[in-house]
């Protein structure tokens, strides 16, 4: 059988997958702290015909050798934390992280991490994200408070009728060592893995940890143009790999239809 259907059909398949990368990180364009993925590529084993410095009937080297590639595949999807870009909303409890750091929210009683910081109020008056689960830790905001006030360093500190501070309280972020090491769960939610290490509780601003502002929220850390490109690059490369496939049963016909 022809090795270059086979190899082709390698490079059909990654390509596949690239796009679905990529039609992923343009759905959520618009999403609250979601970060791009990138897929990376490696390439697979290679048949060695001839090895590089092979002895020769002559006793000298074969300088390079005969080496035949059996064709490529994703090797991992890798998420990329770099800042996205920053929207007013001048809403009190839209909070984002200036550098790096995770808040920690308490899902059904498993930690987990987020860079979206739309939050609101439960019931009860408790700081909790759009799904209802509670910003760890606590903080209950008093139903007579006229004002919330976040400083840099996630100090809190609510403001009643009177003008008094009638309650206040700590905002804390936690780092990673390797943050692309951890696992996604949807909803903007990361969870930790032996990849990406146990995580680093820190005051914001401090410990290599970003700050916090209030009234802004973390747009998603996708470039249209940019993944428009790689569409292309992914679209190009599929139809060429494609175009081997064609080409290699064409001469595998040939061949075929020699008398």
């Amino acid at each position: 059988m022809n090795r270059s259907l086979w190899t082709a059909a390698t490079g059909m398949g990654s390509q596949q997958l690239n796009m679905d990368i990529i039609a992923n990180n343009l759905a959520n364009v618009n999403t609250v702290g979601f970060k791009r993925s990138r897929a990376n590529f490696v390439d697979l084993m290679y048949q060695t015909l001839q090895a590089p410095g092979a002895t020769t009937s002559g006793a000298t080297n074969v300088p390079n050798g005969i080496q035949i590639g059996m064709g490529t595949r994703i090797v991992d999807v890798q998420k990329m934390f770099n800042q996205g870009e920053f929207i007013q909303t001048g809403n009190d409890l839209d909070l984002v992280i200036e550098g790096r750091g995770f808040f920690k929210i308490l899902r059904n009683d498993e930690e987990v991490y987020t860079r979206a910081g739309a939050f609101k109020l439960d019931k009860e008056g408790y700081i909790c994200d759009p799904e209802g689960y509670r910003l760890q830790p606590e903080m209950r905001i008093p139903s007579d408070a006229v004002n919330i006030s976040i400083d840099p360093q996630g100090n809190i500190s609510v403001i009643g009728q009177d003008g008094t501070e009638i309650a206040s309280g700590e905002i804390r972020l936690y780092n990673f060592i390797n943050p692309a090491g951890l696992l996604s769960l949807g909803r903007s939610y990361y969870l930790p893995t032996e990849a990406s290490g146990e995580p680093i509780e820190g005051t914001p601003g401090e410990d290599a940890l970003g700050t916090i502002n209030q009234g802004y929220l973390e747009n998603a850390n996708v470039s249209i143009v940019e993944e428009m490109v790689d569409m292309i690059v992914a679209q190009r490369a599929y139809e060429a790999t494609s175009k081997v496939i064609k080409t290699s049963d064409e001469m595998m016909q040939i061949a075929n239809n020699l008398r």
